[in-house]
């Protein structure tokens, strides 16, 4: 089984394991400037919210498109960003859909510099298992700054 995979008879423990190294892999594909990647982690009909965006992204290609800008303009001004999710909680919501939260810390680096926490956030997701996978189907972010 890969970080991704999912089979629909799992239990609770197995369930949680499977959210945590999804999570793992997704911020791990954006943290490596896997953009095109990271937005392969949402379903085609995907949305990506947040309280700092204007609109909402919808649709993969759209996620993907915003993801790679953002990319690029972190790597062309040296900064490396990382996620660090802690305190997951998961609540099965079907066979194939589980309700996610979790809080995201965004830490950034500039080159040759110190570490700086960014902002703090809480990750609000609907994730459906498709093919045997995880994706998220909504993923509302709320930074605390904002909210």
């Amino acid at each position: 089984m890969t970080v991704t995979d999912a089979s629909p008879a799992v239990s609770a423990a197995e369930l949680y394991f499977q959210i945590q190294q999804f999570y793992a892999h997704q911020m791990q594909l954006l943290d490596d400037g896997r953009a095109e990647d990271w937005a392969l982690t949402f379903t085609e009909d995907g949305v990506f919210a947040a309280n700092a965006h204007p609109e909402p992204a919808a649709g993969r290609a759209v996620i993907s498109a915003a993801a790679r800008k953002a990319t690029d303009e972190y790597a062309a001004n040296g900064v490396q960003r990382r996620h660090w999710l802690g305190m997951v909680s998961v609540e099965q919501r079907g066979e194939d859909e589980v309700f996610a939260r979790c809080y995201a810390l965004v830490i950034e680096t500039p080159r040759g510099g110190q570490a700086a926490l960014r902002v703090s956030t809480r990750c609000d997701d609907r994730l459906v298992r498709q093919d045997g996978r995880w994706l998220v189907k909504h993923r509302q972010v709320t930074r605390d700054d904002l909210s």
